[in-house]
């Protein structure tokens, strides 16, 4: 947990502007789909800043922030490993990709997004909605 929840201003530093609109996009896009906590955190050794979307002790995923760079990361345990295994071929090369690369640790698969526009949004909300089914609207 923070002490402090950065500012607007405090991300667009880190940031730059493109990248905190694409930060902002994809929050947008988040909360159009689930109704989640948000917790901010501390980023580990790697990234300065953690957002973890979370509902009843369980992480949907997580936006990370470093200078001029933003993470997105969801972590699927096995039986979500399968499902979109089955369903690969419906995602983009890069994600294929960067799901091929990920690391698998005995809690799951840590697949780790480094967006720099809004191109694999659709791609990531499906993914999501492999880890949970997405608020009817």
């Amino acid at each position: 947990m923070l002490d402090v929840i950065p500012s607007a201003e405090v991300m667009t530093a880190l940031l730059g502007r493109s990248l905190y609109e694409v930060w902002n996009k994809l929050c947008a896009l988040i909360d159009e789909h689930y109704d989640m906590d948000r917790l901010w955190g501390k980023g580990g050794k790697a990234w300065k800043y953690e957002y973890k979307y979370r509902r009843g002790g369980k992480t949907l995923c997580a936006l990370y922030a470093r200078e001029n760079c933003v993470g997105f990361m969801i972590v699927f345990g096995k039986d979500e490993r399968s499902e979109f295994e089955t369903e690969k071929e419906n995602y983009s090369r890069e994600v294929r990709e960067i799901y091929d690369n990920a690391h698998t640790y005995r809690d799951g698969k840590w697949i780790m997004f480094e967006p720099t526009d809004t191109s694999l949004f659709d791609d990531f909300i499906k993914l999501l909605s492999i880890k949970r089914k997405p608020a009817a609207n």
